[in-house]
Order: structure tokens, then sequence, then C-alpha cells
């Protein structure tokens, strides 16, 4: 019964591995070239915008599968229970937490946040926001990152 945690692991390795290639690929390449090539931040923005929400809900599902498919109790179990659900939390509050606070704030700016002063509370309260979002999706990343680590570790271990 040697193979059943292996396959179990190697499963959430995957997972999780395929969760980081895509939050990175929309966080290092699709984000950056939507501000770097479309005519207007404002339609780079709603681009990104359409793109986040299923990075976020995939990170959420990926991490709970993860967790369940990681935990038996061995060495490492808590951690490689504790880094995927970092993931689900991180990416349900980046999701229904900052993004909706996010919404009701670009909401009251306008198409063009660009027309605003710096100094304007909105535009300000904007990028307060939009960094923290940034975070949390970054703390996805790292438990993410963890969490395959720790994942690949046991598996090696368990392998015949």
């Amino acid at each position: 019964m040697t193979g059943v945690p292996n396959v179990r692991f190697l499963l959430a390795a995957t997972l999780l591995g395929a969760w980081v290639g895509a939050a990175l690929l929309a966080a290092a390449s699709v984000a950056p070239a939507a501000f770097r090539v479309l005519p207007t931040r404002a339609l780079a923005g709603a681009l990104v915008g359409q793109v986040l929400p299923a990075v976020f809900v995939s990170g959420i599902v990926v991490g709970v599968a993860a967790a369940l498919l990681s935990w038996d109790g061995g060495p490492l179990a808590r951690t490689r229970t504790a880094l995927p659900l970092a993931v689900a939390v991180a990416c349900a509050v980046a999701q229904f937490v900052i993004t909706p606070r996010i919404e009701r704030v670009r909401a009251t700016i306008g198409p063009d946040i660009e027309a605003l002063a710096k100094t304007d509370p909105r535009r300000v309260e904007f990028g307060r926001l939009h960094g923290i979002s940034v975070a949390w999706m970054g703390l996805g990343l790292l438990a993410a990152a963890g969490g395959l680590a720790a994942t690949i570790l046991a598996a090696r271990e368990r392998a015949p």
C-alpha cells in the first residue's frame, strides 16, 4: 500500500505546481503585458480584473484539495496541510474581501483613474487596496511553493 500515499502526494504536488505556474503567469506576464500593450490603463485593468478571479478561485480549490490529499499523519503532515490551506485563505481574502473593496472604489472613480490627482483619496485608496491584493497573492504563492516542497519531500520519503 506504499504507492497510495505517493499517488496522493503526486496529485497534490501537481495541483500546487500548476496553480503556482498559473498565478506566476498572470502576475509576471499577463498583467505587465496588458499594461504595456493596451492603449489605456483602464482596458489593461479590466483585462487583468477578468483573469484574477480565475486565479483566486482556483487557488481556493487547489489549496483545499492539496491539503486533503497531503494529509496522512506522517512527518510534516501539519505543514503539508497548513500551507495549502494558507493558499486557499489568501486567495479567498483577495477574491472575496479585497476585490469587492477595489471594485467599490473603482466605481466611484469612473473610467480613468489616471485623470485623478495622485493625492485624490480615491486614487490613494485604490493604490492601497491594490497593494494589499498583491500581498495576498504573494502570500498564496509562497504558501503554495512551501506546500509543494513539503509534499515532494514526503513523496520522496515514501518512495520504494
